[in-house]
């Protein structure tokens, strides 16, 4: 018989401020940065997008378009996402199309070329990859999310500089500079690599997006091309401050529904889950700390790209069969972290799943299983968590039990009933 924790779903509050008015926000970043004066009718404008799942993307990215037009400029999108969308040209745009950029919805063109052209060389050695198609350009603008990198530590981590260094560098630029990250710390390529980008090449802003804990977008912030070293680290602090998170920090088992590129890099956001240093345990200092993942599936709009999978313990067999290999492969070689396309042991039912961690909790009671249940890294409003946490949830300001404490539901088949509305993939 079933020795499960019985589960309450919980409700986090989080610091959430709200941009109401994307086109204004757009409008008012560019302003800053002084664009128009910097803009002649007839200027070609590249904008590079990248493969995030960025909320508002679509919005911002148009109205990014539509004030570029009114300046008389001749906006085009290029794609800016190193490897990613199997690291061809024709993949590449349909990454953008799943998230909503098109030629229709963005009212101008997507050029996407996968061959980048060498633009010098890096003080540290190695030539400096970038965007053919972009440098055709009369200026490039460029959009990205600024939030904590999956992998890498610094002042600067996943950002307007991270997409001029790989995202604008194609696959082999992206595979290079990952290679590099064995030799040298990421501060010392990006400071190296940028500075010879920005004396090269037309870049002209950049829009930072900063995400509330609710993944909705908080503020988009003008910059400069010349104040990205400057700047960024500020924002980067600030999207720290406004992450969601775990609401505790030692966990049993951490259920997710769905990993994905568009969910993080890395699949799962290893800021959230504690895996940033290693993908099976947690540093002395690092919280939260989980023993065991038990991945559920993919999203759709990852299209197989199963990268992550390897930093879960456990996974459902329907993963392993949706998983487009070539792509998992390409990514986690790419980025130099094998280990995250290894397969997790894998079974065909939740419920097989879930009996097979029970070595792990030793004596304990299931009552004292601690065990959290959620959609993604990024939505982490609303979970489930084991009755092992009630008197922790009441003590806290922060959080609130929705429910009470019940047992987990299975359908016939032995699959958990969804408790999140997650899409099969």
């Amino acid at each position: 018989m079933d020795q499960f924790p019985r589960m309450f779903r919980l409700r986090q509050h989080f610091d959430t401020p709200r941009l109401q008015d994307i086109p204004q926000a757009v409008a008012t970043a560019l302003a800053r940065v002084e664009v128009r004066a910097k803009v002649n009718p007839g200027d070609t404008v590249a904008i590079a997008v990248g493969s995030r799942g960025i909320r508002n993307l679509s919005a911002i990215v148009t109205a990014a378009v539509h004030e570029l037009k009114r300046m008389g400029a001749e906006p085009f999108i290029v794609p800016a996402m190193g490897s990613h969308g199997g690291g061809t040209a024709e993949g590449q745009v349909k990454v953008l199309a799943r998230l909503g950029v098109t030629p229709e919805s963005a009212g101008c063109p997507v050029r996407s070329e996968i061959e980048p052209a060498v633009i010098g060389e890096s003080p540290l050695g190695f030539p400096i990859y970038f965007d053919r198609v972009a440098l055709t350009a009369t200026h490039i603008v460029v959009i990205n999310r600024i939030k904590p990198h999956t992998m890498f530590v610094g002042p600067v981590e996943s950002g307007l500089m991270k997409m001029l260094l790989i995202g604008l560098a194609k696959p082999r630029g992206a595979a290079l500079y990952h290679r590099a990250i064995f030799n040298y710390s990421f501060p010392q390529i990006i400071e190296g690599v940028v500075e010879r980008v920005l004396a090269k090449c037309p870049v002209l802003c950049g829009l930072a997006i900063i995400e509330n804990a609710a993944e909705d977008t908080a503020m988009i912030e003008g910059l400069r091309a010349e104040e990205f070293a400057t700047h960024e680290p500020e924002l980067l602090s600030l999207a720290k401050r406004l992450m969601p998170r775990l609401p505790f920090d030692e966990v049993d088992l951490l259920i997710i529904d769905q990993i994905g590129k568009d969910i993080s890099g890395a699949g799962m956001d290893t800021n959230i889950v504690g895996r940033k240093y290693n993908d099976h345990e947690a540093r002395p200092d690092e919280r939260p700390r989980v023993s065991t993942i038990y991945v559920r599936g993919l999203t759709p709009a990852t299209a197989g790209n199963a990268t992550g999978i390897g930093i879960a313990e456990i996974c459902r067999s329907r993963i392993i069969e949706q998983m487009d290999q070539n792509a998992t492969r390409l990514n986690c070689l790419t980025a130099g972290h094998l280990t995250a396309a290894m397969l997790p042991v894998h079974f065909a039912t939740d419920r097989e799943a879930l009996n097979a961690p029970f070595a792990r909790y030793g004596l304990r009671p299931a009552q004292d299983w601690r065990w959290l249940w959620i959609r993604d890294t990024l939505h982490l409003g609303e979970l489930l968590a084991s009755e092992a946490y009630w008197q922790a949830a009441e003590r806290s300001a922060h959080l609130d039990a929705v429910t009470e404490a019940a047992p987990l539901r299975f359908d016939d088949a032995g699959q958990l009933i969804e408790q999140f509305g997650v899409p099969e993939a």
